[in-house]
């Protein structure tokens, strides 16, 4: 696998863990069309899915999946071979029911036990990315692909960030589990600002500037009032005194 894929994969599936709560060993829920796919492609899944992920992955069906792929056994024989392979979760439908609606039975509304789901259906590829917090795994070009978080995911974890930057939503409701077990309740602090009081202005602001002109006028009148500055009168110094009187008896 390139490098620039490696990362993608392990990008996102930390986005996932970080926001949602993922964890290793990862539940891939798989569907007959995925099976189908990987038997058309000769891909072992067994194989790929966990060297991709480059985790500890358990492969999972359920009944009704195997049930719609034994009704058309003839043309996905060998999809169905594949989808025995993996360890059966209960969906709790006593009647069988379609693959795409058993899915989104156990997916529900919050993934709360953290499937990726690996499907070719793109209906319920469609429907799987308006749930948050919902990884979708197919086959392109013969190999798998882990798709980019949805949009509803995204704008799930931002809210959560906005709500608190530094705690995550998962960590935020093992510490609320916490809190209960210990009998604490969370009380909600909220920070007081102070609002800033009205200064008064400084009073040296308040003076009007004086014009040059008026500059001009003070000083020209106190001259006329006497109030002449004098010029300090220079002192010579004793030799040259003393060089000007030789001079002048000479």
């Amino acid at each position: 696998m390139k490098i620039t894929r490696y990362k993608k994969v392990q990008k996102y599936l930390k986005f996932y863990y970080n926001n949602f709560g993922f964890h290793q060993p990862y539940q891939v829920l798989i569907d007959g069309t995925f099976c189908f796919a990987a038997f058309t492609e000769h891909i072992n899944i067994k194989e790929q899915v966990p060297k991709y992920l480059n985790s500890q992955v358990k492969l999972l069906t359920t009944r009704c999946i195997i049930i719609e792929t034994e009704k058309i056994a003839k043309k996905t024989h060998g999809a169905l071979t594949i989808l025995k392979q993996f360890g059966t979760h209960e969906c709790g439908h006593k009647e069988a029911i379609s693959g795409a609606n058993c899915i989104l039975s156990m997916v529900g509304k919050k993934n709360p036990k953290h499937y990726i789901v690996a499907t070719q259906d793109r209906d319920l590829q469609e429907k799987l990315r308006q749930k948050a917090g919902m990884p979708l795994l197919y086959l392109h070009n013969k190999s798998p692909t882990f798709e980019k978080p949805s949009q509803a995911s995204y704008d799930k974890a931002g809210k959560a960030l906005e709500a608190n930057p530094f705690i995550t939503e998962t960590q935020n409701e093992a510490l609320k589990i916490m809190k209960e077990a210990f009998g604490l309740k969370q009380e909600e602090t909220k920070q007081q600002i102070k609002k800033k009081k009205p200064h008064n202005p400084n009073p040296l602001s308040c003076k009007k500037k004086k014009n040059k002109s008026a500059k001009k006028l003070e000083a020209k009148a106190g001259v006329s009032e006497g109030k002449v500055r004098k010029r300090k009168k220079k002192k010579l110094p004793k030799h040259l005194k003393e060089q000007l009187k030789s001079a002048v008896n000479a």
